[in-house]
């Protein structure tokens, strides 16, 4: 575990915010895990006041879990690990945010589920959940893949497959292409006969309306269908593809984070599949971790 603060009675809170939900982890240096809490989506790209407003609910659910007054926020030192936020423009305007922490300390999700899914030491991790991303810390390097968003990139994640899905269906519902099973599924789900149908239900959606579709593409994979098994052997690829590309900078641990890393296990280049390992904490406490560091450096700092 990384090095803690002098003040073995400090707060602290890690979250953990992301496409659908936010979650969040009070932690007392002297108690350990004293509370948790879980909001809505929190990635800013897609609503900066909805991941403000998840990351407060998160919060106070947390705070109320652990038995603490809400007024006691403002002594607990913050670690943030959102989505979103390696784009500039998005990480300014969270800093630029008055929160209500003794301090917060700001970094992607990449970064602080990296950190907890290794407890602290170098390694790599490939999140696949709603979105897709590779991030690898070794020697106080850090790299990252993917990552560009729904829908430029995030190819394996939830959201494309949602989003392949809805397309193979509205092919097969215009005559134009290949019967799936898919299609009597997502016609159910939305309770609709039409592509048209479809398309309006899904029109303006953001990404974790899609990324709840992909469990239809892993079902109907399973039964054998054609189309789906094509979605998942393609999205499965890539995401060894990039568990490759994070190989070359020599990661002393692998791990997958999101819902889709159980279900796309078996699916994975068998090579890449052997070293994936189960992470130690979760990205909450890899928040923690990061809130403590911080700390930690910056009264080394002031002491100098």
């Amino acid at each position: 575990m990384m090095a803690k603060s002098a003040d073995e009675d400090q707060l602290y809170i890690g979250i953990d915010g992301g496409g659908t939900k936010c979650r969040a982890t009070i932690y007392s240096e002297q108690h350990g895990v004293l509370g948790t809490g879980l909001g809505g989506p929190a990635n800013p790209l897609h609503g900066l006041e909805r991941t403000l407003e998840s990351i407060m609910v998160s919060t106070q659910l947390a705070m109320r879990d652990a038995g603490l007054p809400l007024e006691s926020i403002y002594q607990v030192y913050a670690g943030l690990g959102l989505a979103g936020v390696n784009l500039p423009s998005l990480y300014k305007k969270i800093t630029e945010w008055e929160h209500p922490f003794k301090q917060m300390f700001l970094t992607t999700d990449l970064h602080t589920a990296c950190i907890g899914a290794h407890e602290g030491g170098d390694g790599a991790v490939i999140i696949t959940g709603t979105g897709s991303c590779g991030f690898s810390y070794v020697k106080g390097r850090s790299v990252n893949y993917g990552g560009h968003g729904f829908a430029l990139g995030d190819k394996g994640s939830g959201a494309w497959m949602g989003l392949e899905a809805i397309k193979a269906v509205l092919m097969e519902l215009d005559g134009l292409g290949p019967h799936t099973i898919m299609t009597s599924e997502i016609k159910e789900h939305f309770n609709v006969t039409t592509a048209m149908g479809v398309a309006e239900k899904m029109a303006g959606q953001p990404s974790s309306s899609y990324a709840k579709l992909a469990r239809y593409v892993f079902d109907a994979a399973h039964q054998g269908d054609q189309i789906a098994l094509a979605i998942v052997k393609d999205g499965a690829q890539y995401v060894s593809q990039l568990a490759h590309r994070l190989l070359e900078n020599n990661p002393l641990r692998l791990s997958m984070i999101g819902g889709l890393a159980e279900p796309l296990q078996q699916w994975l280049d068998p090579a890449i599949a052997k070293l994936v390992e189960v992470p130690k904490q979760p990205p909450e406490m890899g928040a923690i971790y990061f809130a403590q560091q911080s700390v930690l450096e910056q009264d080394q700092k002031v002491a100098l």
